[in-house]
């Protein structure tokens, strides 16, 4: 048996409970996975709150896309991208399925070996804003020679997005609230506080102007100034403002509705994240961990988007 989180209902984080169900045993191309951590992302709570449909036949609902831990089980042909793998072999899953639990069968091709470097908690973080920020920056082939403008560069997406960036030589300017200056600081960029008058915060860091901008929070803010300050619409992202984004002709990413998902370009970065994690190029921030039955308040801090960093599950 396994410990899992569901949604019993569309709504809050209310409707989240913990529950036992039988895990089963790995067919062929399958692992049986022992996780010790999963990491908590936006997506989650979109999910039970209706963000992607409100079919009752989808309840329980479970969740979780990331996860970290131990191979239990392998049935035949277990194979993932670096190929095969084996029991005892400490893994990072994504996309996965129902990754908010003790243990789960996965897909062997979503499973990527673990540096040795990242602790539980910063492996199950990697993934899912890692791939999100290499989508982007494919998206707008951002790299040298271009000032790139991150929205919420001290958020979990906004830390890979400043770190990928700067790794393939662009400038960075990030915006975040002043107790996130120096983790964009530290990751490379230059912070500058979001609110009231940002553009031309902006427009005073950088005279030459801004290349490309990422939107990674969804504020009417972040879309209305790389508006105002990127001239090529087709150079701006949002990963977060699904409604407006399509609206303005903006590129928009991701799994909501008119999003271009990415699927082969993110598969694809799970091996060039956890290179660059073992050449040094890049960290994972852990905000804060909860247990598993602290789901709900979990998601309710994620909700307050004030966290510098991942939050994660640990069963």
């Amino acid at each position: 048996m396994s410990r899992v989180v569901v949604a019993t209902a569309f709504g809050g984080p209310e409707v989240l409970s913990v529950v036992e169900q039988p895990t089963g045993s790995p067919g062929p191309g399958e692992v049986l996975l022992d996780v010790r951590a999963a990491g908590i992302n936006p997506a989650d709570w979109k999910g039970y709150a209706g963000a992607f449909g409100t079919d009752p036949a989808a309840l329980p609902l479970r969740l979780g896309y990331e996860a970290a831990g131990v191979v239990a089980a392998v049935g035949p042909d277990a194979h993932g991208p670096a190929g095969p793998i084996a029991v005892g072999d400490e893994v990072i899953g994504y996309r996965l399925q129902g990754a908010y639990a003790s243990s789960l069968v996965v897909p062997a091709f979503a499973l990527v070996p673990k540096p040795a470097t990242l602790d539980w908690a910063e492996a199950a973080g990697l993934m899912l804003t890692g791939a999100t920020a290499v989508h982007a920056l494919t998206v707008l082939d951002a790299g040298a020679g271009d000032t790139v403008l991150v929205h919420g560069a001290a958020g979990g997406v906004g830390q890979m997005l400043t770190q990928l960036a700067v790794a393939g030589g662009a400038r960075v300017i990030g915006t975040a609230g002043s107790a996130g200056a120096e983790t964009v600081r530290r990751m490379g960029g230059e912070p500058v506080l979001y609110g009231d008058g940002l553009a031309e915060r902006v427009r005073a860091l950088a005279p030459e102007g801004v290349t490309a901008a990422v939107d990674a929070v969804g504020t009417d803010e972040a879309l209305d100034v790389s508006l105002e300050l990127v001239a090529d619409r087709q150079r701006i992202v949002t990963v977060a403002n699904f409604a407006r984004g399509g609206q303005a002709g903006v590129r928009v990413l991701g799994n909501g509705p008119g999003a271009d998902p990415g699927t082969e370009v993110r598969n694809a970065a799970r091996l060039r994240l956890t290179a660059l994690v073992e050449i040094g190029r890049l960290e994972v921030v852990v905000a804060r961990t909860f247990p598993l039955e602290d789901v709900a308040a979990a998601h309710r801090e994620g909700m307050a988007g004030h966290s510098h960093g991942k939050l994660v599950l640990v069963p």
